[in-house]
């Protein structure tokens, strides 16, 4: 992974992040309402120190299902207190009494049915509460704060997307060099995602690197503020396309390269286009795979942002959408 731009600067002060457990916090929002009824049964559950996966394949096992019979909405942190909703499908068989599962870090929250299959991907987003140890009130820290309120931050992917060290960015590379064979899927998609997440970073780092990470270029694909939609900026629309970005009704947006052409065009896909053909190799490999074409918000507003200074540090308190890294926002603010 390289090196990416800061885009208030480079903190001033260092900080410890998750010293314990209870330093991060995160609450799901699946954004919509569990049924009561239907051949699933839903598990609210409360971890710590827990890893998303392992905590599945035991409410399964409880269960007495396989492990493909459970889902989940996300991936949590497993160094964190997380709370999440897990998924069983049981058709036309009695709920299990799940007051007698047990496993060290689990409390499981609340027990219900519902009538579909709880998906990854299919929650809006995460409360998040993050203690930042070591940290003292400075005049560049509020200031910080402030404009994460006002501006946002860069919506990068971290440490998480890319495994333990990197190892799936690494792996991805010595594939698309030709130097190893991954024949097994669910590699060949960590791989493939830790690839174009690095490309999309170094795309956003150069468009701060060069000061346009609040302007709208022509051919630049814009979101609309709440929605997947989106659409191209034309010459002729630029100044009222910069008030609209402003008053934060769109947002520019970067690519998640695939196997097209660009969505974007002229100054911006030029920008952009230049920052992939450096790594023409990850390029091909996405081709070859056939990797659809997708875009990402290029800087994002967290939601409820408030701050408390105490003995310990900074404590933040904050909701981001669902795919947006509580890390990347702690990034702009400390070193750790």
């Amino acid at each position: 992974m390289l090196a990416l731009n800061y885009l208030y600067g480079e903190p001033t002060q260092q900080a410890r992040l998750k010293a314990e457990f209870s330093d991060f916090i995160v609450q799901e929002e699946l954004g919509y309402e569990i049924s009561g009824d239907g051949e699933f049964v839903a598990l609210k559950v409360r971890k710590t120190d827990c890893n998303t996966l392992f905590v599945g394949e035991k409410l399964a096992a409880f269960a007495g299902i396989s492990a493909k019979n459970m889902s989940y909405a996300g991936l949590k942190d497993r160094h964190a207190v997380t709370e999440q909703w897990f998924c069983l499908h049981l058709p036309g068989k009695a709920t299990p009494d799940f007051s007698q599962f047990q496993l060290d870090g689990v409390e499981i929250l609340e027990v219900t049915r519902h009538n579909r299959k709880i998906r990854i991907g299919s929650l809006q987003g995460n409360h998040f509460t993050v203690l930042l140890r070591d940290v003292v009130q400075s005049e560049d820290l509020l200031a910080r704060l402030q404009k994460l309120n006002t501006i946002g931050f860069p919506n990068y992917f971290t440490e998480q997307r890319f495994g333990r060290d990197g190892h799936n960015l690494t792996q991805a590379v010595r594939w698309a060099k030709g130097e190893i064979q991954v024949k097994d899927r669910k590699k060949r998609s960590f791989y493939l995602s830790a690839a174009r997440s690095e490309l999309f970073n170094l795309v956003v780092s150069e468009r701060i690197n060069d000061q346009l990470s609040q302007t709208v270029l022509s051919g630049d694909v814009l979101q609309l503020q709440g929605s997947h939609s989106w659409f191209v900026a034309q010459e002729h629309d630029l100044p009222a396309l910069q008030q609209r970005l402003q008053q934060h009704d769109i947002g520019l947006t970067a690519p998640l390269a695939g196997d097209k052409p660009l969505d974007s065009r002229e100054n911006a896909a030029q920008r952009e286009q230049a920052v992939l053909d450096q790594h023409s190799e990850l390029m091909a490999l996405f081709h070859k795979e056939r990797l659809q074409n997708a875009r990402r918000l290029l800087l994002v507003q967290p939601q409820d942002l408030t701050w408390q200074f105490e003995n310990d540090g900074l404590r933040l308190h904050f909701y981001l959408d669902s795919g947006s890294y509580a890390t990347a926002l702690v990034r702009e603010l400390v070193l750790l």
